[in-house]
C-alpha cells in the first residue's frame, strides 16, 4: 500500500544505480568516521601532552565549572513566607504544566481564611525533570523558583533525587510580603 498522494508515482529514496558495492556496505563511511575520530583524539592528546588546553574533562561531583551560562536553570526551591511556611497555595498549576510530570502535590486545608490550601506534601523527582522552567512560569504566587546553583543536583542513588518539601525549603530565603495578600513582585 502506498502512502503517496493519489495520482503521483512512488518515489525512491536513493538511486540504486549510483551506489557501488562499497557504498552499500558502508566501508568508506566507517573508515571516514574512524579517521575523523582518531584525528580529534590525537590532536587533543598532543595538546594535553604539551600542556596546552585540549579536550576539557571535568570530574563533575568533585570539580565545578566556573563558566555556566547566565541562562542556566538549576535547583528548584520553594519560597517561604515570613513565618517560615511555604508560599505555595497548592493550586497544582506547576504539576499540571510540567511536561515531564515530575511534580506531585498533596493539598491540605489551612486555618488562614486568605489562604484556602497549603501543600501537605510537595515532591519533585529531579531524575525525571527536564529543567524547562514551565513550573516557575505557571506559578501564580511565585512560590517555586529555580536557582542557578547546580552543585547539589548529582546523586548516586535515584531515590535521593526525589526532593520533598523540606529539601525544597532548605535554601532559607524568606519574603516579607505575600502574593496572596496583595503583594506581587
Amino acid at each position: 500500500m502506498s502512502y503517496q498522494i493519489p495520482g503521483l508515482p512512488d518515489m525512491e529514496y536513493y538511486d540504486k544505480k549510483k551506489m557501488s558495492f562499497l557504498d552499500r556496505i558502508y566501508i568508506k563511511e566507517i573508515g571516514r568516521g574512524i579517521l575523523i575520530t582518531s584525528k580529534h583524539f590525537f590532536r587533543n592528546m598532543w595538546k594535553w601532552l604539551t600542556f596546552r588546553k585540549g579536550g576539557v574533562v571535568i570530574l563533575y561531583p568533585e570539580e565545578m565549572r566556573p563558566d555556566y551560562s547566565q541562562n542556566n536553570r538549576g535547583r528548584h526551591v520553594l519560597v517561604q513566607r515570613s513565618d517560615g511556611s511555604p508560599r505555595c497555595v497548592a493550586c497544582k498549576m506547576c504539576a499540571t504544566n510540567c511536561p515531564a510530570t515530575c511534580i506531585a502535590i498533596v493539598a491540605k486545608e489551612t486555618d488562614d481564611p486568605l489562604i484556602q490550601k497549603a501543600p501537605e506534601d510537595f515532591e519533585i523527582d529531579m531524575s525525571r525533570c527536564i529543567f524547562c522552567g514551565f513550573c516557575v512560569e505557571a506559578c501564580p504566587v511565585d512560590a517555586i523558583r529555580m536557582l542557578e546553583v547546580t552543585n547539589d543536583l548529582v546523586e548516586y542513588d535515584r531515590f535521593r533525587m526525589v526532593y520533598d518539601k523540606e529539601k525544597l525549603l532548605t535554601w532559607h530565603k524568606t519574603v516579607s510580603d505575600d502574593v496572596v495578600h496583595g503583594y506581587n513582585p
